[in-house]
């Protein structure tokens, strides 16, 4: 398994594997809000800010940050990929890429979504920390946040 930067090259498959997860995402459920994202990744693939994990020739997980906000913006693995640490190699591969003295934050599912069990338990396991409540794409949302 490869973690790396995205090129624009990879634009295809990354996008074959968001198709797979957007059911998860709010803010994914329409073409159009599919072509924006498509345009949004590939605004992250040219600022070297869109991590990718590839194996045999597949991407497996993707990863969007941002940083001048340092914040991670969008993480997904295959769902016949989840439970190899993917997702825990692209934000350790994220974190070479960041400030070392700035927090890192993200938005996530609020406490008691079904969607969102994994994910807010696997940030927890990373270090990060509940923040403030928020709304993402219409959903109810939190903030969490990694101290540095």
């Amino acid at each position: 398994m490869e973690i790396k930067l995205a090129t624009l090259r990879d634009i295809d498959a990354w996008m074959i594997l968001v198709e797979q997860v957007r059911d998860i995402f709010p803010g994914l459920e329409t073409a159009e809000a599919m072509e924006e994202h498509r345009a949004t990744v590939l605004r992250f693939m040219e600022s070297s800010s869109a991590i990718c994990a590839v194996e045999e020739d597949k991407i497996t997980g993707i990863l969007l940050f941002s940083k001048k906000a340092s914040e991670l913006c969008f993480l997904a693995v295959d769902p016949a990929y989840r439970r190899q640490h993917i997702a825990q190699k692209l934000v350790t591969f994220m974190l070479t890429q960041l400030d070392a003295g700035k927090d890192i934050s993200l938005i996530t599912y609020q406490e008691g979504d079904p969607n969102g069990q994994a994910a807010r338990a696997f940030y927890k396991r990373l270090g990060f920390s509940e923040g403030r409540l928020t709304e993402e794409f219409g959903h109810p949302a939190q903030e969490f946040i990694l101290k540095r």
